[in-house]
């Protein structure tokens, strides 16, 4: 089945003052968009899956990179790189929701090591994106799980989780 993907991010702000010669602003702007074909080559993208979940206070849940996803029109999914991850968490959370360092066969991708985490705050979100031909390697029984967990004690937490790759 073919996909199309498209990614974006942007910050606009304009800030504003005065000075000795009357108002002054200035503008700063950044932006990231891509639109990627179907395909496992740099720029393109076979695979996606996603899922919003709660976490019990202090739990965690491993999504399985290499073997047990369902796709979202059914059908097991393997990736074998990861080339877009982005995970918002519900605002009404009062924990962080944070992301990597799975216990064993942590998927590494972009935390740079297996004990390396990302924590979203509530109502943020985090999106990690690697378009070449190579993204983030997955390795079956070995890298790749992905840790997804609440950050305390006391409260669940709600997230949404999407992640972008290739089967080869």
């Amino acid at each position: 089945m073919p996909l199309q993907t498209n990614l974006g991010a942007a910050i606009t702000a304009l800030l504003t003052g005065t000075t000795d010669l009357g108002p002054a602003s200035t503008p700063q702007n950044l932006s990231y968009a891509r639109t990627w074909t179907s395909g496992t080559a740099a720029g393109q993208a076979d695979l996606v899956w996603g899922d919003t979940n709660t976490l019990a206070a202090s739990a965690t849940t491993d999504v399985d990179l290499a073997g047990s996803l369902t796709g979202p029109l059914g059908g097991t999914i393997t990736f074998a790189r990861v080339k877009a991850i982005l995970l918002t968490a519900d605002a009404g959370n009062a924990n962080n929701v944070v992301l990597g360092a799975a216990a064993s066969n942590a998927f590494v991708g972009p935390f740079g090591a297996s004990t390396h985490t990302v924590a979203v705050q509530p109502g943020g979100s985090v999106l990690l994106v690697a378009p070449g031909a190579t993204a983030w390697p997955v390795t079956a029984s070995t890298a790749d799980l992905l840790r997804v967990a609440n950050s305390g004690a006391g409260t669940a937490v709600t997230y949404s989780l999407l992640i972008v790759g290739a089967s080869a």
